[in-house]
């Protein structure tokens, strides 16, 4: 049954107001993890961590009336007779480095595998079917999504992608593609040893035991638990062989095409359409590179040391000796999902101050890190036998830019005051627009958004038991979330704003924590108990020190 309680905080908001009150959120040039400036104690808005993504950041502010609309000007539409001898060249000399990257033996196996995956889709909805099967129903999102599947890791990627880029795709693609799946049959015991040995040396010198079955298995990579001759158990992520070939190849391709794209229809440029082809190409290729995702976990560590949280939260332990490009070592961590509320209560008598500390602790690595965790889905925030909270998976990375600092501190302000109009102006100043925002009518649509997040709750099951004891499941439907930030894009766009992706990714994190909150905490105040820290100064009650050590150095 679904339970509605009289009255919820407004939870959503209070966070909202948390992580924009010290600078904006943009995502790491590189994604998946990837270019990191060193860290200093200063507040960080570094110019260069912002993705090419935000090329949407050329917003003028306008205030609407119909009148001042009819008499603009179309400016002349570009041709390809308009490009230049140096763009002719860049565009060879593109052509020609991305022909190098692929290598010549990725793209005829490429090629090959694309012609089986459009076989096997197409002949998913032909007419012409065995006995006892029908066809499915036609639909190009869900085509497209299971040839992307068929495809394997770099379209499994790209579905990813789209999936969490609410701002820039199609809502039909953006749910769809949440059922992309990054899980595929695991590879043979011998392939995957064969990779460890060739990186890290005989498995008998660094390892007592390792399970042959994997945890897990995805489209780049396999994950196996170990304990270390040591003593220290262990997880071991493991790059399948040549997969790195096969990923070069596609997005050498994707990359090539949407440049051409461009080049011949020039008003293409207008849709960053290269632009986010180059970005997802740098993304995926440093997702090879292992010794990054260390590094971020190494870097997050420091940031729990120096701030004296470690009784409250951990980050996996990396063992560099047994770590390469292609191989990470880290500690086991034991836990339960942030949505199992049974379980968390066997754990700790306090689930409500558990989440807290998860908040306030993330909410001050936005704050006063140049970097912060931007994938804390259940899967990758746990709650440890010894009642810690674990985060893990650091494969994805946001970065504070500095461009949008004003925009978003009008924000924060606007916020805190629930002034609706103040925040379809900050809005304004942080997105891409071509035309006037009306924005009597933008802060209206703002004020039915927030209104219907604050009412969204989580499922409660409540079962009779044989013995004539009750039982209760507390969940939320992973489409829940998205749909809410589908309901802000679409309000977004509908008042003719264009926001840049990264603002999509740092809403879905404040909407995982949102349903954290209403799970573990559903009467807590936000933004009136003392124990949340709305500002990033402090994790349960531990008082951090001023800022990360300068001793970090990428």
């Amino acid at each position: 049954m679904k339970v509605w309680s009289g009255s919820v905080a407004p939870t959503l908001s209070a966070l909202f107001a948390a992580s924009f009150a010290n600078g904006f959120i943009a995502t790491d040039r590189r994604v998946f993890g990837g270019d990191r400036s060193p860290l200093t104690k200063k507040k960080y808005h570094s110019e260069a961590a912002v993705t090419p993504l935000s090329v949407v950041e050329k917003t003028a502010l306008h205030m609407s009336s119909p009148e001042s609309q009819q008499g603009r000007s179309r400016r002349p539409k570009k041709t390809v007779q308009d490009r230049t001898q140096e763009e002719a060249i860049s565009l060879v000399r593109d052509i020609i480095q991305a022909a190098v990257d692929a290598g010549p033996r990725a793209a005829p196996a490429r090629t090959l595998q694309a012609y089986m995956a459009l076989s096997t889709t197409l002949r998913d909805f032909s007419p012409f079917q065995p006995p006892g099967k029908s066809a499915e129903s036609f639909s190009t999102p869900v085509a497209i999504r299971k040839l992307f599947e068929r495809m394997g890791a770099t379209y499994v990627k790209l579905g990813q992608f789209v999936a969490s880029s609410p701002t820039l795709f199609p809502k039909e693609y953006v749910k769809e593609f949440q059922k992309c799946l990054d899980a595929t049959e695991p590879l043979e015991w011998s392939l995957i040893k064969g990779v460890i040995e060739k990186e890290i040396g005989p498995i008998s010198k660094t390892f007592s035991y390792v399970d042959q079955t994997p945890l897990a298995s995805a489209s780049i990579a396999q994950v196996h638990r170990a304990t270390l001759r040591t003593g220290e158990d262990v997880v071991i992520k493991v790059q399948k062989p040549g997969i790195d070939e096969s990923l070069k190849a596609d997005l050498s391709f994707i990359y090539v095409a949407s440049r051409l794209l461009e080049f011949f229809q020039p008003d293409f440029e207008r849709t960053s359409l290269s632009a986010i082809a180059g970005d997802i190409r740098s993304s995926m290729l440093e997702e090879l590179d292992f010794e990054k995702e260390a590094t971020n976990i190494e870097e997050f560590r420091r940031f729990i040391l120096d701030n004296s949280f470690q009784k409250q939260v951990t980050a996996p332990r990396v063992y560099r000796e047994s770590t390469t490009r292609k191989v990470l070592t880290m500690e086991y961590l034991k836990g339960v999902s942030m949505l199992d509320l049974e379980s968390i209560s066997k754990i700790t008598n306090d689930p409500e101050s558990t989440i807290i500390t998860a908040l306030n602790v993330w909410t001050q690595s936005v704050m006063t890190t140049p970097w912060f965790h931007a994938d804390v889905h259940a899967g990758n925030l746990l709650v440890l036998d010894d009642g810690r909270v674990g985060f893990i998976d650091f494969g994805i990375v946001g970065r504070v830019g500095e461009k949008t600092f004003k925009a978003v501190s009008e924000l924060s302000v606007s916020l805190a005051a629930g002034d609706y109009e103040g925040m379809a102006v900050a809005l304004c100043n942080m997105g891409a627009t071509d035309e006037e925002v009306d924005i009597k009518k933008f802060g209206k649509d703002i004020q039915r958004v927030m209104e219907n997040v604050s009412q969204v709750q989580p499922d409660v099951a409540v079962m009779g038991m044989a013995n004539g004891s009750f039982q209760g499941t507390v969940n939320f439907d992973e489409d829940e979330v998205t749909n809410v930030l589908l309901e802000i894009v679409d309000m977004t766009e509908n008042n003719g704003l264009k926001l840049p992706r990264e603002f999509g990714l740092l809403v879905k994190q404040m909407l995982y924590f949102d349903r954290y909150l209403k799970i573990l905490a559903p009467n807590l105040d936000v933004m009136g108990d003392s124990r949340v820290d709305l500002v990033g100064t402090s994790a349960g009650s531990v008082p951090p020190s001023e800022s990360i050590s300068d001793a970090i150095i990428v």
